[in-house]
């Protein structure tokens, strides 16, 4: 597969600051010609927008009630800071681009320009769950796991003839997303449904980083969904293979990246994903576990890593080492195989994790050290704060 280089940007964020330095609306279609001169010149080989499809009011709403989130908004930007949180962007309306990215034409012309640069363009799949304002929800609620009377982590829908009961995405191990609606892969119709998604996702993209990919393996939904009905007939089946098989019929180039965890990693690797996150890496790295680190990257994983630093799920690696260690962490990356992936705000020092709900950066000044570090260390010296 050889080296690919990413930069995952948050898209509103970035577009929120691009506008605000230019003192006028930056949509994709108006991004200026130097950030992607700059990316072509640091030798990215792909960059991942997050976040670029529509979200609503409900999801909106389930974070303007997280206290926490209220608490660190008002931190970061003072009182009134609440103006600055909005939906998180894994709690989909609908994958159309949000009106903020300048719509599907900007995003066309976005991935042109890109092209034009020998970059591809990534984009998020969240094949699990949908937000609580998608209109699948009331025209379809049997693509959903339901139930007929209340339960924890469920929320009602009103149906003609009684009331239902929609379960929130879920990971098992974590309390449900309640900005979201889980999808119910035992149902043959979700998953033509959600494959239909993913084509027009793809019509659109060069690849798809799916969130939570192992959430669909069938053993693992079955365990975190017995409890609940099937709606209709039961018949799971292999979503991902099916799905990639069929995609890349008409997109051979195709890339698929799964988010995985708890040793999955090869078993999607095996039904076609192309990368697979090396969250070991990252662990080894973080505990500063030097031997145990060396054995992994040279062991046989049975998969193409996709291994990094930091991402929007992670703390800062400014935060997490040393300026030193970070120095050489980002060095031992850039020598691996398979993906190296790049987060937002990585390249000049950030410290603060950024919730996915903010819609504007946390206010933190460039840390000069760490700008010329990543200088020297990508393809070119120059441009590369427009990245950030």
């Amino acid at each position: 597969m050889g080296k690919s280089l990413v930069l995952e940007i948050n898209t509103r964020c970035w577009l929120r600051e691009l506008s605000e330095n230019a003192n006028r609306t930056v949509t994709l279609a108006t991004v200026p010609d130097r950030e992607f001169a700059a990316w072509k010149n640091c030798g990215f080989t792909h960059i991942w927008l997050m976040g670029i499809w529509t979200t609503g009011t409900k999801s909106c709403a389930a974070s303007l009630g997280r206290q926490e989130l209220r608490k660190l908004s008002v931190e970061a930007f003072g009182p009134g800071g609440e103006e600055n949180l909005g939906s998180s962007p894994y709690a989909i309306a609908d994958y159309t681009a949000a009106d903020f990215t300048g719509g599907l034409q900007a995003l066309a012309q976005f991935r042109a320009k890109l092209h034009q640069n020998g970059i591809g363009l990534i984009l998020d799949f969240i094949p699990n769950h949908l937000g609580l304002d998608h209109r699948w929800i009331e025209e379809r609620p049997e693509l959903f796991v339901q139930s007929q009377g209340e339960r924890p982590e469920t929320f009602p829908v009103l149906k003609a003839g009684g009331k239902l009961w929609i379960a929130h995405g879920k990971d098992p191990y974590f309390p449900a997303w309640d900005d979201t609606a889980q999808l119910d892969y035992r149902n043959p119709s979700t998953r033509a449904a959600m494959v239909e998604v993913l084509q027009s996702v793809a019509d659109q993209c060069d690849g798809v980083r799916c969130d939570m990919a192992m959430l669909l393996l069938s053993d693992v939904f079955d365990k975190t969904w017995q409890y609940f009905p099937v709606a209709g007939a039961k018949a799971f089946g292999g979503f991902w293979s099916d799905a990639i098989a069929s995609l890349k019929r008409r997109h051979p180039d195709f890339l698929f990246i799964a988010e995985a965890y708890w040793n999955l990693e090869p078993r999607l690797a095996a039904l076609g994903f192309d990368y697979v996150y090396d969250k070991t890496f990252y662990d080894l790295l973080i505990r500063r576990d030097s031997a145990g680190l060396e054995a992994h990257v040279r062991a046989e994983g049975g998969f193409e890593p996709v291994r990094f630093l930091e991402n929007h799920d992670e703390a800062r690696i400014a935060s997490a080492l040393s300026p030193e260690e970070h120095k050489a962490a980002a060095i031992f990356l850039m020598r691996q195989p398979g993906m190296r992936l790049l987060h937002d705000g990585q390249l000049i020092g950030r410290k603060r994790r950024l919730p996915v709900q903010f819609t504007r950066y946390w206010p933190e000044s460039p840390d000069p050290d760490i700008v010329e570090f990543y200088k020297g260390l990508l393809k070119s010296g120059t441009g590369h704060t427009q990245v950030s």
